[in-house]
């Protein structure tokens, strides 16, 4: 089997979260090697071998990806996106139709409101368009509203869409049509496996790619706990620029956009505003000669591999537990209250993880599994 295989049958395992396939493949050297050590790891996490992919599962997936004239684009490889390994949960896998060469491009992301206004589409269009037009990729998800104008505004050359089911499913349906016109002129992305249809809790992981792809998120109207707010969180906690376009205090579509600017967002009102924040953004330039291996980073390599199961003694591993409960806490406060250097936290959080007792949150955050 080759490594490409190995991969994926590592991540569709059970128990097998982004943060936990980085430590694996990064302590071992392969996911070939991470397979076989995981019922060692599960058990010393006190818990049953996770649940491994079955090859025959793996090799169909495979085939259907490729029939759809479809491709994986794993945590590993060469194109994978610079700015998204900067997460830290970044994907390890995302399946593509269309023009990948769009991910080289500088990429701002685009959403809002999904019962928004004539006026808030027409914006939305048109800013995408003025930034397709200055070589800068438009990110969005596909959604009704605001979504849809932003790729309706960047789809001659310039639009990406990341969709939260599998690759072959349309939703919403009405969005069939420009969606298929995206993977043809421009850049369709995926996490889920094909056949995947879109559920509540796939649109977050969706939108963390969307903050994670771009070097800054622009809201045009949105509502208050809205999912373009989480987009907009997830970008300020990738450190990216957060855009609103403000609206009509009247208008309850646009208290978001008017709360995130209260809050610091930077307000926007052209597509010259957004021009000018990412010419003075600090990124690795699009382009730019830059090593794209995220398990080559020494300073990540230091700290991971100078601790195994074997080093973490069970006092350890009691202790750190004993810090944990069902209330998510983060992995910066249990290194404080623990003692324990990072390696060792890490591998103890990694063992329950993959015994099925450890739940990993938004912000580095963990909790056990009640």
């Amino acid at each position: 089997m080759n490594e490409d295989f190995d991969r994926l049958r590592l991540i569709r395992s059970a128990n097998i979260g982004p943060v936990s396939y980085v430590q694996l493949i990064r302590r071992y050297g392969s996911a070939s090697k991470a397979l076989e050590i995981l019922p060692e790891l599960a058990a010393r996490g006190g818990g049953k071998a996770p649940r491994i992919s079955d090859q025959g599962a793996i090799e169909r997936e495979m085939h259907d990806v490729q029939k759809l004239g479809a491709h994986y684009l794993f945590l590993e490889d060469t194109y994978y996106p610079h700015l998204l390994t900067e997460l830290s949960n970044p994907p390890p896998a995302l399946i593509y139709r269309g023009n990948i060469s769009l991910l080289s491009h500088p990429a701002i992301a685009l959403v809002g409101a999904r019962n928004a206004s004539a006026a808030a589409c027409r914006f939305a269009r048109d800013l995408a368009h003025s930034l397709m037009d200055a070589g800068i990729s438009v990110v969005s998800g596909l959604a009704r509203g605001i979504d849809t104008a932003a790729h309706q505004g960047s789809i001659n050359r310039s639009a990406i869409a990341v969709i939260a089911g599998g690759i072959d499913i349309s939703y919403p349906p009405e969005n069939a049509s420009l969606q298929e016109q995206i993977a043809r002129d421009g850049l369709l992305l995926a996490e889920q496996p094909p056949g995947t249809e879109p559920k509540a809790r796939h649109f977050p992981y969706r939108n963390r790619i969307i903050a994670g792809l771009t070097q800054g998120t622009v809201v045009v109207e949105a509502a208050p706990k809205s999912g373009s707010l989480i987009t907009a969180r997830l970008a300020n906690e990738a450190g990216r620029h957060v855009m609103a376009v403000p609206g009509s205090p009247l208008d309850p579509r646009s208290k978001g956009c008017n709360g995130l600017i209260r809050e610091g967002a930077i307000l926007i009102q052209s597509a010259e505003d957004v021009l000018e924040l990412i010419r003075h953004f600090d990124d690795h330039a699009a382009g730019a000669d830059i090593p794209k291996d995220l398990f080559e980073r020494e300073h990540h390599q230091s700290k991971l591999r100078e601790t195994s199961s074997e080093d973490v003694d069970e006092a350890a591993r009691k202790a750190l537990t004993g810090l944990l409960s069902m209330t998510p806490v983060s992995v910066d406060e249990l290194l404080r209250q623990s003692g324990l250097c990072a390696a060792s936290v890490q591998m103890i959080l990694l063992e329950l993880e993959l015994a099925g007792r450890l739940s990993r949150h938004a912000g580095a955050r963990v909790s056990l599994i009640g």
